[in-house]
């Protein structure tokens, strides 16, 4: 299966909105975003390590105040931009689920085989 594209690289702006999106693994279908975080798009499973909440509250701010981790709306969980790992706040050590993704020529791309894009 090849690579899917998601959006033009220029609709992820460094430490700003994330960039949402549906994928579906088997059955499952879950709400994924894309961030640019020190120049490097990163994506991830839109699901709060500690309860499976989306951490955006549908509105893509992922970001906290400072702009140096992703947090959780409800519950006030942190988690490193970078990799995903808990930072602090009740995840407990569980971090994101994250997404593997590619950038090129303009366009960023879903690397994950064996997950579709959903079109809603």
């Amino acid at each position: 299966m090849a690579d899917v594209k998601l959006c033009d690289s220029a609709a992820v702006e460094n430490g700003g909105v994330a960039w949402r999106f549906r994928v579906k693994q088997g059955r499952r279908k879950r709400t994924a975003f894309l961030i640019r975080y020190q120049g490097t798009v990163r994506a991830y499973i839109n699901e709060c390590a500690h309860t499976p909440v989306e951490l955006d509250m549908d509105d893509g701010r992922v970001f906290d105040e400072t702009g140096r981790f992703l947090i959780c709306a409800t519950h006030g969980a942190t988690y490193d931009p970078a990799d995903g790992s808990c930072q602090g706040g009740p995840c407990d050590g569980r971090g994101l689920i994250s997404l593997a993704v590619s950038e090129k020529d303009g366009y960023i791309y879903l690397n994950e085989h064996n997950m579709k894009l959903v079109e809603e």
